[in-house]
């Protein structure tokens, strides 16, 4: 019989868990959600190329898959849609101009004062992991 002393068995632990958060499946409760979104929380701000970095996309993948199954998206307006979707993956307006192409554009899209093109639907649709159809509604230009 091997008996561990406490601070080995906690290091042993601690490393066991780090290794086994890098290995995601499906969402499929509650609790793996809950979990999930710790450990988005976690490496948020990861450095880019980076192994957290890819689990963190990979973990924003399942969360919008299992948030996409059992919710319904909140009544609002598709810029609010893309603001809540934004902060949610921690995203920047330059985030979606690298993905557009045009900051100026965004902005002015983000700001009421031009609407979504076809291929802004099409390409923050992708990048947000939000249904087409709900960037297509109507909405009011300020």
């Amino acid at each position: 019989m091997i008996v561990l002393m406490p601070q080995l068995y906690e290091h042993l632990s601690i490393t066991f868990m780090k290794k086994i958060k890098s290995e995601w499946f499906l969402i499929e409760t509650d609790q793996e959600y809950e979990n999930a979104l710790a450990r988005y929380q976690e490496i948020k701000y990861a450095l880019h190329n980076s192994n957290e970095h890819k689990e963190k996309m990979l973990l924003a993948h399942l969360i919008a898959d299992y948030e996409q199954k059992t919710s319904d998206l909140p009544e609002v307006d598709p810029i609010e849609l893309i603001k809540i979707r934004m902060e949610d993956f921690g995203y920047k307006s330059v985030d979606l101009a690298n993905e557009y192409g045009d900051k100026g554009t965004v902005s002015k899209v983000l700001n009421y004062k031009q609407a979504l093109s076809l291929t802004m639907v099409r390409k923050f649709s992708k990048l947000l992991h939000i249904p087409a159809d709900a960037l297509i509604a109507e909405y009011e230009l300020r």
